[in-house]
């Protein structure tokens, strides 16, 4: 047998490879590295292969397990009503929901009330997404507290300005608000222009914020009085550092998947900043199937690299995985809540997802906590199904990295029901509370759509503790549907666990 001509023909089809002979005579090959294989992090934080594939082994953890709900208690939001242009009552879908917030993330009070921004839209419309501003006096945690102050914009305020952007406007997703140093509210929120069907196009997203004016009319109501300073603050620059939707379309790749949302309010020494959802742009690793061959994207031993890089190849994800590369991106802005600075990513997901969803970011006890919502089926691990639901956390010494897995491998919640179950839920948001270590995590219940007199609602909250870099859920915390905020001398309700 020609054992060099061997050796040269499995060198082409897959590794180098190394000819071990062993004392029975047996001909086997030793993996060493490809000749593609390279390893490049880019000067940024990964969300690597082998922390979610050692994740799958944590997902039954009650640490990190959503708690379980009754399904007979959830209520569908009394205020989320809305009158057609018919004079139709029709009750809402409520889905993504966040708080009025102060700079260090704690719930703001607004003159005796907490506010809550949500998207929200008709049941049987699904591109009715708008933002409507919820509120409930300061120690009323019923869901029935919960008033409805109706729509943050009217359909004309998209071209009270020279705007361009705002002008072409279709819809408003998720984002974030602050109460400023002068009592004024402060929206940041993702303006979604129109879907362009004969490219596949999602539809180009951009970072944009307006003040809310709020006033309190008498002792039980909060109005919208109309916005101002509505303006667009970023949609992704050149491409370099995170991608446009130009870049992700413009080439007629419409299977990628785009996104520059969910923009996070953050304050750091006195500057202010942005945390967002994006995905990496050409100077930070972008896509492509040469990003399969980056040891930086698996972590782990080079075995597993070897291993994991082989099966990938192979793997019906394959397609996928060349496209994924999800980041959490971050822009310091102006005091006038212009773009300042484009920053590299916090974090990214090359290989791994397209899309890690509702950045969310706040600094405790001298460390930074950046978390992020994400989905089983937009993942390419084995191990991992389309009903998975995420909960993924990250902790550094510094707002810009580097972050590191909470609990050895980012994972910090995980539910997988049913979609069909009434209780199935989504957007988990971690609102820190003043003087301690638990977190009340929010969420909405309840897939669109699904049912007829179910509609997506503020699910029950519940307790989260958080030290260092652990995390688990509080045994028997379940609160009331959309609670904010708990106190020393609250008891636990326990009402909505079986």
């Amino acid at each position: 047998m020609n054992f060099h001509k061997l050796a040269k023909q499995a060198t082409a089809v897959t590794l180098s490879t190394a000819i071990l002979l062993g004392g029975s005579g047996t001909l086997t090959f030793a993996k060493e590295k490809d000749s593609s294989d390279y390893k490049n992090t880019y000067g940024i934080s990964h969300i690597t292969r082998s922390d979610m594939e050692k994740m799958v082994d944590q997902q039954s953890d009650p640490r990190y397990t959503v708690p379980t709900f009754d399904k007979t208690a959830i209520k569908n939001i009394p205020s989320a009503k809305k009158t057609d242009e018919n004079g139709n009552v029709i009750d809402l879908d409520v889905w993504d929901t966040w708080p009025l917030q102060n700079a260090d993330g704690t719930v703001a009070e607004y003159n005796g009330y907490q506010i809550a921004f949500g998207l929200a839209g008709d049941p049987d419309k699904g591109w009715d997404t708008f933002i409507y501003m919820f509120y409930k006096k300061i120690g009323d945690n019923s869901i029935d507290a919960w008033k409805n102050a109706g729509r943050v914009f009217k359909d004309s305020d998209k071209y009270a300005s020279n705007d361009p952007i705002l002008n072409n406007q279709a819809e408003e997703w998720s984002g974030s608000a602050t109460l400023t140093s002068d009592g004024k509210v402060r929206l940041f929120y993702t303006n979604r222009q129109g879907w362009d069907p004969a490219h596949g196009f999602f539809g180009k997203q951009t970072l944009t914020t307006a003040q809310v004016n709020v006033s309190k009319p008498d002792s039980n109501t909060l109005k919208i009085d109309g916005v101002e300073d509505h303006k667009s603050i970023y949609d992704g620059g050149d491409s370099s550092v995170y991608q446009t939707v130009d870049k992700a379309f413009g080439e007629g790749n419409y299977a990628d998947n785009h996104t520059l949302r969910d923009p996070h309010y953050v304050e750091d020494n006195g500057r202010k900043y942005l945390v967002f959802e994006a995905n990496t742009g050409t100077d930070y690793g972008y896509q492509g199937e040469n990003s399969l061959y980056n040891k930086a994207y698996y972590g782990g031993s080079n075995k597993f690299f070897q291993t994991e890089k082989e099966q990938l190849l192979q793997s019906p994800k394959k397609d996928l995985a060349t496209l994924a590369n999800g980041a959490l991106g971050i822009i310091e802005i102006n005091d006038d809540y212009t773009i300042k600075k484009e920053m590299k990513p916090l974090i990214a997901s090359n290989t791994v997802t397209d899309e890690i969803e509702r950045a969310n970011i706040f600094k405790k006890d001298g460390k930074w906590y950046l978390f992020t919502s994400t989905r089983g089926a937009k993942m390419t691990i084995d191990g991992i199904d389309t009903k998975d639901i995420y909960l993924l956390g990250y902790v550094s010494d510094s707002i810009t990295g580097p972050f590191k897995p909470l609990n050895g491998t980012g994972l910090v919640l995980h539910q997988d029901l049913d979609p069909y179950d009434v209780t199935w839920n989504y957007a988990h948001f971690a609102i820190p509370q003043k003087g301690s270590d638990n977190l009340v995590v929010t969420s909405y219940m309840t897939n669109r759509g699904y049912f007829d007199d179910q509609h997506s609602t503020f699910a029950p909250s519940f307790l989260l503790n958080i030290k260092g870099n652990k995390t688990s859920v509080v045994k028997n915390s379940i609160l009331e549907q959309g609670q904010i905020t708990i106190n020393d001398k609250e008891k636990t309700k326990k009402k909505n666990r079986k």
